[in-house]
C-alpha cells in the first residue's frame, strides 16, 4: 500500500509529464489542467490505497480516459450546439435559454416568412417528441448532461448510478435521437 508521502511524491513527479500529454491531446491549457487535476484527484480518491508500483499504470489509464471523455463530451456538445444554433437569435446574457421556448432563427431580425416559422415549429415539435420517446433513464441522463450541462459525476450522483451508466445512457440517447431525427429528414 502506498503511503500518503509516496502518493504525493508520485503526483509531484508525474504532474508535468501528464500536463504535456494532456496539452498535446486537447490543445487548450485550461482544459489540460482540468483533465490532469481530475485524473490526480481520481487516483488519490479511488486508488490511493494501491501499492506504489501500481500507481503509474493506473494514473496513465485514468489520464487517457479523462482525455477521451473530454473529446466525447465535445463531440456530443458540438453536435447539439450546431443543431440548436440555427434556432438562436440575439440573446441577452441575463436570460435563460430554452430552445423549446425561445425559438428564433439566427439572422432573423427582419421579418421571416410564415413558412419558415412553421417549419421551425415543426422541427422543434419533432425534436421534443423524440426526446420524450427516449427511455426514462436515457432521457434523464441526456437532459442533465447536455441541456443542464452537468458533468458525468454530478449526473451520476443525481441519478443514483455510476459514471459509466451515465455515459452509456447518454451514448444510447444521442444515437437514438440522431437516428430518429435523420429518419424524419432532420440532418445534423
Amino acid at each position: 500500500m502506498a503511503t500518503d508521502k509516496e502518493l504525493s511524491e508520485f503526483l509531484e513527479n508525474v504532474e508535468r509529464r501528464a500536463f504535456k500529454q494532456a496539452i498535446y491531446a486537447v490543445q487548450k491549457d485550461e482544459v489540460a489542467l482540468d483533465i490532469v487535476q481530475d485524473a490526480m484527484i481520481k487516483l488519490a480518491e479511488k486508488y490511493g490505497d494501491k501499492p506504489a508500483a501500481e500507481l503509474p499504470p493506473l494514473f496513465q489509464r485514468i489520464l487517457q480516459n479523462a482525455i477521451h471523455d473530454y473529446f466525447r463530451r465535445e463531440k456530443v456538445r458540438n453536435t447539439w450546439v450546431s443543431l440548436f444554433s440555427s434556432f438562436l437569435g440575439n440573446k441577452d446574457e441575463s436570460d435563460e435559454f430554452d430552445p423549446m421556448e425561445n425559438f428564433v432563427a439566427a439572422g432573423t431580425e427582419a421579418v421571416e416568412s410564415s413558412a419558415d416559422k412553421l417549419e421551425r415549429a415543426e422541427i422543434l415539435t419533432i425534436i421534443d417528441s423524440e426526446v420524450q420517446k427516449l427511455p426514462a433513464r436515457q432521457r434523464q441522463a441526456f437532459l442533465m448532461r447536455y441541456w443542464e450541462d452537468l458533468d458525468v459525476a454530478e449526473t451520476a450522483a443525481a441519478m443514483g448510478c455510476t459514471a459509466g451508466s451515465v455515459k452509456t445512457h447518454c451514448s444510447r440517447a444521442t444515437h437514438a435521437l440522431a437516428l430518429a431525427l435523420k429518419a424524419k429528414g432532420i440532418h445534423l
